[in-house]
């Protein structure tokens, strides 16, 4: 008789954990994209999902000080899917550190993908005052308090005191950390995450987000898109565009949008509020080029990738993940240099052949790194990683929990 080869193991079940904030958001997207790319790659996968939305502020600083909700209810779905991994994303305030250990003892692995800073920074984006600060660090968030980071006394203590309190558990629970760009995950470790734990995975985008072509040389105004808040620059894309006399259209709305409205008037700018998919794929058709001249350290936008995926070549800022972004063309900008701002979009304003071959070179560009395909083998890899480390975890404690087969 003849042997048969073994079949390889059946992929890890991913149990998807997600704590979604009050306004939909690039984790959200994130949540998304990672379960249609497993799924289609076989993984038997679920999602369990929180929601700020809806929740008193109270009831949020309370689960903030307890380390989450209810965590009993997260070990019942990891022993009823049978989950291999659990693969967190944002778990403020609702899942807390004591998901992630919860989901540990029932004997799944425990990946969490940190999409910002909020490890110790209270608002996550590491940014106030109008500069970059990453004061708070480690299980120092005293700076988060005296600031006033979430506005009140109450809310800034209650967050400084949790984010300080938990950090020991949280980093505890965790087998494996994933961030979206090397340049955060360089701050993290500076801010006390471990060495040597954490994998760079972008974001990334399905083959139907990608457009055939760039139409990027027959476009007709330069193109923003995304919160508007401080940090993100957008007074800095209307002073250049004015400067520069190309027209700007902004897609998006928040707590800046007042001040934008009162500095975009007497000049070629629309602020268009938010919009939703459809309506922004075709502001993104009409575009010739797209901005993200963020302040704070941006780790890897959404934006920026369906800009790309559009055949937008896009001026971005020297923070954070951004320069990792973009194709050489799109060198990054200093911060606040509203004369290089101005320069670059004038450049490519008045030079639509050239806008049209970094358009080409952005498409090409987003196809290569930044598709499922592209990052489907490094999100395995990490989930052998953190099955490896819960494996041998297990084995040193003595702690039951299921028989993984870990890829060698």
């Amino acid at each position: 008789m003849g042997v048969h080869p073994a079949e390889p193991p059946a992929p890890p079940r991913v149990l998807l954990l997600h704590n979604r904030y009050r306004a939909t958001g690039g984790e959200e997207r994130s949540v998304a994209e990672i379960a249609t790319l497993l799924i289609a790659r076989g993984h038997a996968v679920e999602v369990l999902e929180r929601s700020s939305a809806g929740i008193s502020r109270a009831r949020a600083g309370a689960a903030m000080l307890r380390g989450g909700e209810d965590p009993d209810a997260v070990a019942t779905a990891v022993r009823a899917f049978r989950a291999d991994v659990v693969h967190a994303h944002n778990i403020h305030p609702r899942l807390g550190p004591r998901a992630l250990a919860a989901a540990r003892d029932a004997g799944a692995a425990v990946v969490l993908h940190l999409h910002n800073f909020r490890l110790s920074c209270a608002i996550g984006v590491g940014y106030r005052d109008g500069a970059v600060c990453f004061a708070c660090r480690g299980r120092n968030t005293r700076p988060g308090l005296r600031h006033r980071c979430r506005g009140g006394v109450a809310e800034s203590a209650t967050y400084a005191a949790a984010l300080a309190g938990h950090r020991a558990s949280l980093l505890a629970a965790t087998d494996r950390f994933v961030t979206v760009s090397a340049a955060t995950r360089a701050r993290l470790e500076t801010l006390g995450l471990p060495a040597g734990a954490t994998d760079v995975i972008p974001g990334a985008l399905a083959t139907g987000a990608f457009a055939p072509d760039s139409a990027a040389g027959s476009g007709r105004y330069a193109l923003f898109a995304g919160r508007l808040a401080e940090e993100k620059g957008v007074d800095l894309a209307i002073a250049a565009a004015r400067a520069a006399g190309v027209p700007l259209r902004i897609a998006g709305d928040g707590p800046d949008g007042p001040r934008l409205r009162a500095l975009a008037m007497g000049a070629d700018v629309t602020i268009l509020g938010h919009l939703d998919a459809a309506a922004l794929d075709a502001e993104r058709r009409g575009a010739a080029f797209a901005l993200a001249p963020s302040r704070w350290e941006e780790p890897c936008p959404f934006a920026v990738l369906e800009a790309m995926a559009a055949g937008l070549p896009v001026l971005v800022s020297d923070r954070g993940g951004l320069p990792e972004l973009v194709p050489e063309r799109g060198q990054p900008l200093a911060v606040d240099d509203l004369t290089a701002w101005t320069a670059a979009m004038r450049g490519w304003w008045e030079d639509p052949s050239a806008r049209a071959a970094a358009g080409k070179e952005a498409l090409a560009h987003a196809r290569t790194g930044f598709t499922h395909e592209a990052v489907a083998p490094a999100l395995a890899a990490t989930y052998a990683r953190a099955l490896a480390v819960r494996h041998r975890t297990a084995t040193r404690d003595g702690v039951p929990g299921q028989r993984v087969e870990v890829p060698a």
